[in-house]
């Protein structure tokens, strides 16, 4: 089963051709979009978004980018959408939510304290709840584990992991797996490289991140990078597969199981591709 793990497929950058772009993911095979929360904003919007085609799965969660301007009842909303979203069968767990030390003013000390608070307050719901996450990692790894540690039973997606070998395994401990994109497909990014082709490969989920992360193949367009797309998680496998030498189908089958060993709410998803001949 060919699942592209996390895909802001709400963005404006779909705003003009959404139906064509999830039709374009269907016809390269595949057979589950995970669509993030970044804010109460958009809540609703995700929610909607994944009833409409076949594929459509979402999570809800406060994205560390959008703490500056959150408010602590926001934290209350949350709880009461994920209470309210647990009999939908689209609802997979809590995220996009995590910590971020790249971006700078993210990096000020008491930012940085409230970042953290809301991350520990969204952990609380996953336990509370039995809810997996998907984890935002950016230049932020140790502390993002230094959180979890604090949640016993609490695991999900390292979403577009790129720290150590030693970090990984913290993660993979903890029942998470590793989320690998288009930063993978840049020759250059060695470390990425070496750890796609050297982690166990039932630790390794694929995901776009679409509109971002565009993998290398997409070329420059007005000095930008052209807008990433969730058609691209299939020759992100097919890179996967060739960094480790293994067949596309093989690796289709293997991030398939992963990650709905990780969101078993995903369980109930057709396998598609997850039958090998």
């Amino acid at each position: 089963m060919l699942i592209d793990t996390h895909c802001h497929l709400d963005a404006r950058e779909f705003a003009e051709d959404r139906p064509t772009v999830i039709a374009r993911a269907e016809r390269a095979g595949v057979d589950a979009i995970v669509i993030p929360a970044i804010a109460r904003a958009n809540f609703d919007v995700v929610r909607q978004l994944a009833q409409e085609f076949s594929g459509g799965y979402y999570v809800l969660g406060i994205h560390p980018i959008a703490v500056p301007e959150a408010q602590d009842e926001d934290l209350q909303f949350l709880e009461q959408q994920i209470e309210a979203s647990l009999p939908d069968a689209r609802f997979v767990g809590i995220g996009e939510i995590g910590l971020d030390f790249f971006l700078p003013a993210l990096k000020e000390p008491a930012m940085r304290e409230k970042q953290e608070r809301y991350f520990d307050a969204q952990l609380r719901l996953a336990q509370r709840f039995e809810l997996p996450v998907i984890v935002h990692v950016r230049r932020s790894q140790d502390d993002v584990l230094k959180h979890l540690r604090r949640r016993e039973g609490v695991a999900g997606i390292a979403h577009a992991f790129n720290g150590s070998f030693q970090q990984a395994q913290q993660f993979i401990d903890r029942g998470f797996v590793l989320g690998f994109g288009g930063a993978m497909t840049f020759e250059r990014s060695l470390q990425i490289r070496r750890l796609a082709s050297q982690l166990p490969l039932e630790s390794l989920v694929l995901e776009t991140d679409a509109p971002d992360i565009p993998p290398a193949w997409l070329g420059q367009a007005g000095g930008e990078r052209q807008r990433n797309e969730p058609c691209h998680v299939a020759r992100i496998g097919q890179e996967l597969a060739q960094l480790r030498g293994l067949a596309y189908q093989d690796v289709v089958a293997a991030t398939g199981r992963n990650a709905r060993r990780v969101l078993p709410r995903l369980a109930g998803a057709p396998c598609g591709a997850d039958t090998v001949d």
